[in-house]
C-alpha cells in the first residue's frame, strides 16, 4: 500500500484515534492503528476492546492496502513533522516506510487481518442533535461521575430516553448532575443505557462547540457516535443505575439566588485555606447574606462574604467545597438557585431562570 497526504490534514484525526489506545496491554495488535488505503481515502481505526474509533481523512492514494503500525510512533513522527510536511506512507513486507523531506523512517508492521474486527450491532433508537447541544449536556454533567468506584455502573454516565427529551445523569454517591435537551425524534418507550466513563472523556474531545449535526444510536451492548469524519462506538456498561429520581429534594422552603461568578470566585478564594483531605465549606445564610469559612487543621481561617437574595430562617450547612466548585464551573447560567431544606439535607443546585434543564444535588457534610 502507497499514500501521500500533507501532515496537516493528518495530525489532529491520527491524534484523535491514537488517544484510545492503551500504552501496556498484552495484546502488540491493539498497541496498533489499522490504516486501510482505498479509493482516494484513507480509514484509521483504533479500538481497546471497549471502544473504537475510525477517522476518514482524503489522501492521494497510490497503490490500496491495509497494514497496522505502531500507533504511538506514527504519532510521534507526525507531531515531530513541520505542518507544511508532505507525509509519504508506503508498507510491504512486514515494514512501513514513512518518508517527508530528507526524514526517513522505518516501521514494524503487523498484518491488517490480525486487527479485531468490530462486531456487528442492531441499533434500535438514532437521534440527531447539534454537536454544541450534546458536547453541553456532557460538560455540564460528566463531572459527577464516579471513578474506579466498586459500584461499577456508577462509573459512567446515564444517557435516558423519554418521548423527545435525552436526559444525562451522573453521580458519585455524594452528589448527582442531572440535564436534558429537546430532540427531534421522539420514543414511546422510556429507555435508558451507562456509557462508561472514559467513553465519555473520549467524547468531551472530539465533540465541537459547532451546530453540525452529531447522529448518537443505541442497541442493548453499545452506543454509536457518527460525526461528518469520526466514527465512535463504545461497550455499554451492564447495570442498574440508582433511581435517581428519589435522589432529587422537593419541598425545600429556602431559597438562595446568586450570582454565579460572584459565589463561584468566593468559594474558590475560600479553598486555598481547605484542608486537602476534607475541603469542607461552611455556609451562614442570613437575610440576603451568605458567609463561607474555612477552617483547616492549623486553625487558619478563611471568610468570604457575598450579598444573594434569601428571606429565610438563618442556616449553617457545610458542603465539600470542591463538590461545589465543580457544579458551578459546570454551569453557564449568570445566576444559579439554592435550595435547602435543612443543615442535614441536601441541597438542590438550578439554573435561576430554567430549574429543570440542569438540576444538581449535593450531600451535606457534618460540621
Amino acid at each position: 500500500m502507497q499514500f501521500t497526504v500533507s501532515q496537516e490534514i493528518l495530525a489532529r484525526p491520527l491524534q484523535l484515534v491514537c488517544s484510545i489506545v492503551e500504552r501496556r496491554t498484552t495484546l502488540p495488535i491493539l498497541s496498533n492503528i489499522l490504516l486501510r488505503a482505498h479509493g482516494q481515502q484513507l480509514t484509521m481505526t483504533s479500538t481497546d476492546m471497549e471502544l473504537e474509533m475510525i477517522a476518514t481523512l482524503p489522501v492521494a492514494v497510490e497503490e490500496e492496502g491495509t497494514t497496522t503500525v505502531s500507533a504511538r510512533k506514527f504519532l510521534d513522527i507526525c507531531r515531530a513533522l513541520p505542518g507544511t510536511a508532505t507525509i509519504n506512507f508506503s508498507a510491504s513486507d512486514n515494514k512501513a516506510l514513512v518518508k517527508a523531506g530528507k526524514s526517513r523512517f522505518s516501521l514494524a508492521t503487523l498484518p491488517g487481518s490480525d486487527f479485531p474486527d468490530s462486531e456487528g450491532a442492531s441499533y434500535q433508537d438514532q437521534i440527531e442533535l447539534p454537536q454544541s447541544a450534546f458536547k453541553a449536556l456532557l460538560d455540564e454533567t460528566s463531572f459527577a461521575m464516579a471513578s474506579q468506584d466498586v459500584r461499577y455502573y456508577l462509573n459512567g454516565l446515564l444517557l435516558e430516553r423519554e418521548q423527545n427529551t435525552l436526559k444525562a445523569v451522573a453521580t458519585d454517591g455524594h452528589r448527582l448532575a442531572l440535564g436534558s435537551v429537546e430532540t427531534a425524534s421522539t420514543v414511546t418507550e422510556k429507555s435508558a443505557v451507562i456509557v462508561p466513563r472514559k467513553a465519555i472523556l473520549e467524547l468531551g474531545k472530539l465533540l465541537s462547540d459547532i451546530d453540525d449535526t452529531v447522529s448518537i444510536s443505541f442497541s442493548q451492548q453499545q452506543l454509536k457516535v457518527e460525526l461528518p469524519d469520526i466514527h465512535f462506538t463504545s461497550k455499554l456498561i451492564d447495570g442498574q443505575f440508582p433511581n435517581y429520581e428519589r435522589v432529587l429534594p422537593i419541598g425545600g422552603d429556602k431559597e438562595v439566588i446568586a450570582q454565579r461568578d460572584e459565589l463561584k470566585q468566593a468559594l474558590s478564594r475560600a479553598s486555598i485555606l481547605a484542608n486537602d483531605k476534607h475541603r469542607s465549606v461552611k455556609l451562614n445564610l442570613d437575610k440576603n447574606q451568605l458567609k463561607a469559612t474555612v477552617t483547616n487543621q492549623e486553625q487558619e481561617t478563611a471568610e468570604e462574604e457575598i450579598a444573594v437574595e434569601y428571606t429565610s430562617q438563618p442556616l449553617e450547612i457545610a458542603f465539600n467545597n470542591a463538590y461545589l466548585l465543580d457544579l458551578l464551573n459546570a454551569m453557564p447560567d449568570s445566576k444559579v438557585r439554592l435550595t435547602f431544606t435543612d443543615e442535614n439535607s441536601s441541597c438542590l443546585i438550578t439554573p435561576f431562570e430554567s430549574k429543570f434543564i440542569r438540576q444538581y444535588v449535593v450531600m451535606p457534610m457534618r460540621l
